[in-house]
């Protein structure tokens, strides 16, 4: 797992009160490992927008909301109460991105080959 943030910098970015004080190294361990599993592309120095995504992680992460928990094999759900009826079906890979996690993916996305276009591109700072 590469270190992309810490709790200190995520202090700094988003200010003290992002998370509960008891949460925040677990938060941080998330989204180092979120932050990993991107398979960002090998660059020093590491784009302020890595930082910025990773505390947003973090975040996201102190409230539950990266690796959570996750609904697998529901693929059609229906309802009927007398005339009325509603029906919903789900890929069995459905999942719910939160707006934290989406932030974060919006900010990588120059550096994503599958989500940004193909082929890594990276940014001269």
């Amino acid at each position: 797992m590469i270190e992309y943030i810490t709790v200190e910098e995520v202090d700094a970015l988003l200010g003290s009160s992002w998370s509960a004080a008891d949460k925040k190294d677990e938060a941080v361990l998330i989204a180092n490992v979120w932050m990993t599993n991107q398979q960002l592309p090998d660059t020093d120095p590491m784009p302020e927008e890595w930082k910025r995504a990773a505390a947003y992680v973090a975040r996201e992460a102190a409230k539950g909301g990266i690796y959570g928990q996750a609904e697998y094999g529901l693929m059609s759900k229906s309802v009927q109460a007398g005339d009325v009826s509603s029906s919903k079906t789900f890929a069995s890979n459905h999942k719910i991105v939160s707006a934290g996690e989406s932030l974060a993916l919006a900010l990588l996305k120059p550096w994503l080959g599958g989500l940004g276009g193909g082929v890594f591109m990276l940014k001269r700072i």
